[in-house]
């Protein structure tokens, strides 16, 4: 498969991470489809893509969460290009809570549904898709939590093993013309470390071999990477995008 002129779906587009992919998919000559919770943002960033790129662009608002908006998301794509060649599960969210034991069963819920089921239900909505026209590629965005898991963000570490695993499955399970892979980021440097305390990222430089968080368009680059040609023998792949923190604990 070609890297022009391909449908590409990127969930959490709004912003950070999937905002720089959906930018860098529409640069390439991509149609993109941005989708996120807030429609009125993704209707907004597509529309200035198209106008930056003169590509077709599409802002769907949908709560991967919710096993009924990801199959709305599909349709829509479908109703509107008519495929989907590259999907980008990159929607996630981490809430802030005290102790372990102050972790709500709604969080927990909430956390996993956002972080792994609409990744689930969207792969394999997608993959089935993609394998009966022929080809495609999925990747999913994970996290070094997955592999180094911090108490403070415990349920969200969970949920990115399992997307780790959800990986390998849907690549086995989809081949051999539908290629699957993980790139796995560590601190990165977006919307949210607006955020970060003077604390956290001194412990991010220490802890980071590289001395530095990562930048949005570094791991964009390994999701081009693994969409394109070049990857063409690359499937069931966790690729790290995190400076070496997850081999410096």
């Amino acid at each position: 498969m070609g890297d022009d002129h391909r449908v590409v779906v990127v969930t959490g587009g709004s912003r950070g991470i999937g905002r720089a992919a959906c930018e860098a998919f529409a640069a390439g000559g991509d149609t993109v489809v941005v989708a996120s919770r807030k429609a009125d943002a993704c209707s907004a960033l597509a529309a200035e893509l198209t106008g930056r790129y003169g590509t077709p662009a599409l802002g769907v608002g949908c709560h991967v969460g919710r096993w009924a908006d990801c199959d709305a998301l599909v349709e829509t794509v479908l109703d509107t290009y008519g495929r989907v060649d590259v999907l980008v599960n990159n929607a996630g969210m981490s809430p802030l809570y005290g102790s372990l034991t102050e972790v709500t069963e709604e969080l927990f819920d909430k956390v996993l549904a956002v972080n792994l089921r609409g990744a689930y239900r969207l792969g394999a909505r997608c993959g089935e898709l993609m394998a009966a026209a022929g080809g495609g590629s999925i990747v999913n965005v994970s996290s070094v939590a997955a592999v180094v898991p911090d108490p403070g963000e415990l349920p969200y570490a969970l949920a990115k093993a399992g997307l780790n695993a959800l990986t390998v499955g849907l690549a086995r399970a989809y081949a051999p013309t539908v290629r699957v892979n993980t790139v796995m980021p560590g601190p990165v440097r977006t919307d949210i470390a607006t955020h970060w305390t003077a604390e956290f990222r001194d412990r991010v430089a220490a802890q980071v071999p590289a001395g530095r968080v990562g930048e949005a368009g570094e791991v964009v680059g390994a999701i081009r990477y693994l969409t394109g040609p070049d990857a063409g023998f690359t499937t069931g792949a966790t690729i790290k995008v995190d400076g070496g923190m997850a081999w410096s604990t």
